[in-house]
């Protein structure tokens, strides 16, 4: 390795990660725990693309050297003062290009010991693809099914707890999954986000111990689940929570009580079912959105489009899904849940 270049296998020797890329490409993906420092931020970096493209290279780096050297100088300021000569970041960019090395430069002729990341976040993110294609295959998943509102998040929430490895896939998409999963004040991150933290979730399991998971189409709201992890959840062996019907309604009630809060939003929802049901029953189920009786809203939801949804896709899904363990309840409150995870530890051997 050349000196001053690092590889994404070396990411844990070094004290700071840098992303040196604009705030725009920082937020849709990134190096866990990297910070942003910018060389140039979005406006900056779409003023220097324009030249470049319109007028002429030179005139590009110009400028856009002039905007680099004054972004390195605030961040030099403003973050690192209180840096001691032993530090040792290590900076990144698009492709291990200009920018990194632009700042790596500057950081190493302070006296720190900086290092840029050689094929900058593209390496990184090759890594990210190619072992959320391999990972998959070394974990026993337990694939916890049920129909809605059988408490399937709740219950590995209560496996976690009690000792359990547990991949949160509907946490890390920050969507519960169904039409009315998408969560108040929390939009979904982006697809490469999602994946990355996936790969970090998914390097952190023990292969030697089962991973309890909960069963999911191929998309949780608008995020891809990774072809490798849905075909082996696929066929792993599964374990469905089969709740009655009453104590179904009554948990959905209770787990999605926010709906009520916007009545505007919760008939938006029920407009994505258009084309699945007929325009009688959306007109229908918009006027019990409209008078907050959710109860009866989610009654009919159960009936008409969740229940004959799961008897469709289980079973053609999860090729395991007939020989399932079957955990049988009324109970979904807190203390139901906890029993329920008990239940799947018991017919689990090595979960915890």
């Amino acid at each position: 390795m050349r000196k001053g270049f690092a590889t994404v296998a070396q990411l844990g020797e070094f004290d700071e990660i840098i992303d040196a890329r604009s705030p725009a490409e920082f937020m849709a993906d990134r190096i866990p725990g990297a910070i942003s420092c910018p060389v140039l931020d979005d406006a900056e970096r779409a003023t220097v693309g324009t030249i470049y493209k319109q007028r002429s290279a030179f005139e590009a780096r110009r400028l856009g050297g002039a905007m680099v050297a004054a972004n390195i100088a605030r961040h030099l300021h403003e973050h690192f003062q209180d840096k001691p000569r032993e530090w040792r970041p290590l900076v990144y960019c698009w492709r291990g290009g200009q920018r990194s090395g632009s700042f790596t430069t500057w950081l190493r002729l302070v006296g720190w010991d900086a290092c840029q990341l050689e094929g900058g976040y593209k390496a990184w993110r090759r890594q990210v693809v190619a072992e959320l294609d391999r990972l998959p295959a070394r974990f026993d998943f337990r694939v916890i099914c049920g129909a809605t509102g059988s408490g399937k998040t709740r219950v590995l929430e209560a496996l976690a707890r009690q000792g359990a490895q547990v991949l949160d896939l509907e946490a890390l998409a920050a969507h519960k999954g169904s039409v009315l999963g998408s969560l108040p004040g929390r939009p979904q991150p982006t697809q490469k986000w999602f994946e990355t933290c996936l790969f970090i979730e998914l390097s952190r399991l023990d292969p030697s111990r089962p991973v309890f998971v909960e069963a999911e189409s191929r998309k949780i709201g608008r995020i891809q689940v990774p072809d490798a992890l849905i075909a082996q959840m696929r066929a792993s062996a599964c374990i469905e929570i089969a709740a009655s019907r009453e104590a179904r309604l009554e948990f959905l009630v209770r787990d999605y009580a926010y709906l009520g809060d916007d009545v505007e939003d919760l008939q938006t929802r029920i407009e994505f079912l258009r084309g699945l049901q007929s325009n009688e029953t959306l007109s229908a189920w918009k006027a019990l959105a409209a008078g907050h009786a959710l109860p009866e809203l989610f009654a009919q939801f159960i009936d008409l489009h969740y229940d004959p949804l799961y008897r469709r896709s289980q079973n053609h899904n999860y090729r395991r899904f007939a020989e399932a363990l079957r955990l049988e309840t009324d109970d979904l409150s807190p203390t139901g849940i906890d029993a329920l995870a008990r239940q799947a530890l018991a017919v689990s051997p090595n979960a915890v």
